[in-house]
């Protein structure tokens, strides 16, 4: 039976907890005392948004999925394993960096995690996910950086309990679920991402 298909015979309650306990992720340990002013503490996305958004965007194999703020590696991973995706994490916490990668190593998953500011690094990618990870200051400068990768390729970002600001670079797209918004680039010149 495909991943998909045992996750949504487990009862809508318990898929949280069934998801991490098949991926093998604890109860993350405390966040840093010390996270720069506007960072979020860690709060993993529920499984049920993750499937959306997946199949909402749609994610496809030949996409570069990026999570701005991984956590745990929770939204990376089913992304990968629910589309066949390339994924990756942006984490500011070493602690939650070094157990995405301890998980993506015991299954053998192709998953990459990097502890970065994502206001601060290099980003590049085709699907950008961001669950309330950043506000204020901060979440200005990460969109400034996605706006640098949207003027090189079309871009998708999923938010999750987040609305961003009115950009002209951005158009919101409906969805299925209350809490997930899709943004595509909307660049002059640029292509459009192909749904």
């Amino acid at each position: 039976m495909a991943l998909l298909d045992r996750l949504l015979s487990v009862p809508f309650v318990d898929r949280d907890a069934w998801a991490d306990e098949v991926l093998g992720i604890e109860s993350p340990p405390p966040d840093v005392p010390d996270l720069p002013q506007g960072s979020v503490p860690y709060l993993p996305c529920s499984v049920e948004e993750i499937a959306a958004m997946v199949f909402e965007v749609p994610l496809r194999p030949d996409d570069d999925f990026v999570d701005l703020g991984s956590g745990l590696g929770r939204v990376a991973i089913l992304a990968h394993l629910l589309s066949g995706a390339r994924a990756r994490g942006v984490e500011i916490q070493e602690h939650l960096v070094r157990s995405g990668r301890a998980r993506c190593d015991e299954l053998g998953l192709p998953v990459t995690f990097v502890r970065a500011d994502a206001a601060e690094t290099d980003l590049d990618g085709s699907v950008f996910f961001l669950y309330a990870p950043f506000n204020g200051e901060m979440l200005t400068r990460v969109l400034r950086r996605l706006e640098e990768v949207a003027r090189r390729r079309p871009i998708v970002l999923c938010a999750v309990d987040l609305e961003l600001p009115a950009l002209p670079w951005l158009r919101p797209r409906e969805t299925s679920r209350v809490a997930l918004t899709l943004y595509d680039s909307c660049l002059p010149g640029a292509a459009h991402r192909s749904q």
